[in-house]
């Protein structure tokens, strides 16, 4: 059973937008922490950033200042606003959901290229 449902993602050149979206049950988004991982080819997964169910935001410094994270509540959606796009973004993201520290859902991952 698929508990979190990405969309958005694609090809898109230096400088550009992209927003990413991952729709839950609402009993996962009220109380699980959610954000986004990503993994460019060869390397490991890393986050990108997250989000708590009371709205309190963290993000890598690699995105500060250019990917914002959002949720709304009455959609059971959480949003992934990439902004100033440089090649080194490009990877595929994956949503994921934790409620103790450990990953306990994941998305099925969407590919992000930034390239001219």
């Amino acid at each position: 059973q698929v508990q979190l449902v990405e969309s958005g993602g694609g090809l898109v050149q230096p400088g550009g937008s992209l927003r990413l979206s991952c729709a839950t049950s609402r009993s996962i988004f009220s109380f699980y922490v959610m954000g986004w991982y990503r993994q460019a080819p060869g390397q490991q997964r890393e986050l990108v950033a997250s989000i708590s169910s009371s709205g309190s935001t963290d993000y890598a410094d690699s995105v500060k200042g250019r990917f914002t994270i959002s949720r709304v509540n009455d959609k059971s959606a959480v949003y992934l606003d990439l902004n100033s796009l440089k090649p080194e973004d490009t990877a595929v993201y994956y949503c994921y959901a934790t409620r103790w520290g450990r990953v306990d859902y994941w998305g099925q991952g969407t590919q992000v290229t930034v390239s001219s």
